[in-house]
């Protein structure tokens, strides 16, 4: 059963009279989520902290998603498109990063509407209500939202009457560690590198004749093994070792049921890689430390009850992403405290619990919070959890905007249908977004 949370009615408030709802993140969900408010009549205003936007994607535009476009494009956005005379890419096709950007979330922020309420370098360093930290309560609800907003220009203050946080969770990488601290050794943290490398192209040189350990057990993972494994086939001294924490990485592989193609292939090619000895598999290791020695990275921790250790020259960590709720620490907040979640969301993505490929369908009740009208959406909204996929984010935030709008009825009527991957499994070391 889905836990529900009380989600307070909108009312007229004349200290909300004529602020916008402040969305942060100018990535696919931030500005389907604009899209959705504008087509509603809403007034928005766009805070992305990076120079344009999808700049968290702009980082990995070399790898291609295993969603096809069909899977990533949001309603509103596409009908906003249209309106300058987009035409839609073909629906079959799985687009790269590069791709998605240029045919769909670049036009998308370039259209009149979303050009002039997105505000590029606009780092939203603290979010609270106007007058009052999270501790107070008397005529709490009757406060607009105050944003602290960091701008070439300085730091300025800014009023919202909602809040909508589609950061995103690219920025805060998961440790390599199974206690989950980061590495402190400073040489160590030089030898390994974020998830989703440019292995075959921008950064070959530091791959080539290189023995890399890539460490998790989700679709990032993956693919940088698989483009790791074209290196091992063409130049002679490259060995990739991957590990694993888990018994096995079933999830991983996949099903011959996935019915995402791409998905499916992308974990039955691996499968046939460690199978054929292109990759070396070294699971139920559970790393303790990292540390630099005669030039090596030396990874060590527990394996099967024993003491275990594993050289290598360098290590990517392709270990998940999780929330920066820094941001957030004076508003109120219902979350999870395992998966750092919504709460009534977290039941439904606990990867302790379920990571079968489907969400039951969930939008405002379940990403509520005790401050109304403060929503976390997207790929931030799993918290720790993996394989978060666009089509959920882009009905949050429909659900979200019809809310806001004074559609309560219509906000609660969600529907969520993912393509099953026709795997379950208690494996959670992390996943790529679609």
């Amino acid at each position: 059963m889905t836990l529900q949370l009380s989600v307070p009615p909108t009312t007229k408030n004349p200290r909300m009279t004529g602020l916008p709802v402040a969305i942060i993140g100018a990535g696919p969900v931030g500005l389907a989520a604009a899209a959705e408010l504008l087509e509603r009549g809403q007034d928005v205003v766009v805070y992305e902290s990076g120079p344009s936007a999808g700049h968290a994607i702009a980082q990995w535009a070399h790898t291609r998603f295993f969603s096809p476009w069909e899977y990533v494009v949001n309603e509103a956005a596409a009908r906003l498109l249209e309106k300058h005379g987009w035409e839609a890419p073909e629906a079959a096709k799985n687009p790269s990063g590069a791709e998605f950007l240029r045919d769909y979330l670049l036009p998308l922020a370039q259209t009149p509407e979303l050009a002039a309420v997105i505000r590029y370098d606009s780092e939203v360093m603290a979010v609270s209500k106007e007058g009052m930290d999270r501790t107070r309560s008397a005529r709490r609800a009757q406060a607009p939202y105050q944003l602290q907003v960091r701008t070439c220009c300085g730091v300025q203050t800014l009023n919202a009457r909602a809040v909508i946080d589609a950061s995103g969770t690219y920025g805060q990488p998961n440790s390599i560690l199974s206690s989950g601290l980061p590495v402190r050794d400073e040489n160590a943290a030089e030898r390994i590198f974020n998830a989703l490398p440019d292995v075959l192209h921008e950064d070959r040189e530091t791959f080539t004749g290189k023995h890399t350990v890539v460490v998790g057990a989700g679709h990032s993972a993956a693919n940088t093994l698989l483009k790791l494994a074209n290196l091992v086939r063409a130049n002679d001294g490259t060995r990739v070792t991957w590990v694993v924490r888990s018994k096995n990485p079933h999830r991983v592989y996949g099903s011959a049921a996935d019915e995402l193609e791409a998905r499916g292939k992308l974990g039955t090619d691996l499968q046939a890689l460690v199978r054929d000895g292109v990759i070396e598999l070294v699971d139920s290791f559970e790393i303790d430390a990292a540390s630099v020695a005669d030039g090596r990275l030396v990874l060590k921790g527990r394996r099967r009850g024993e003491d275990f250790a594993l050289e290598a020259d360098q290590a990517v960590a392709a270990t998940g992403f999780r929330p920066n709720l820094g941001l957030l620490a004076e508003v109120r907040l219902a979350m999870d405290e395992i998966v750092e979640a919504p709460r009534a969301l977290a039941g439904l993505i606990d990867p302790n619990l379920h990571s079968c490929g489907s969400v039951d369908p969930h939008g405002v009740a379940e990403l509520s919070h005790p401050d109304a009208n403060l929503y976390i959406a997207g790929m931030k909204s799993y918290g720790r959890a993996p394989t978060f996929l666009l089509l959920t984010g882009y009905e949050q935030v429909r659900s979200i905007a019809d809310d806001l709008a004074g559609n309560h009825e219509a906000a609660r009527l969600v529907q969520l249908v993912l393509p099953e991957t026709g795997v379950c499994s208690t494996d959670a070391d992390g996943g790529c977004c679609s």
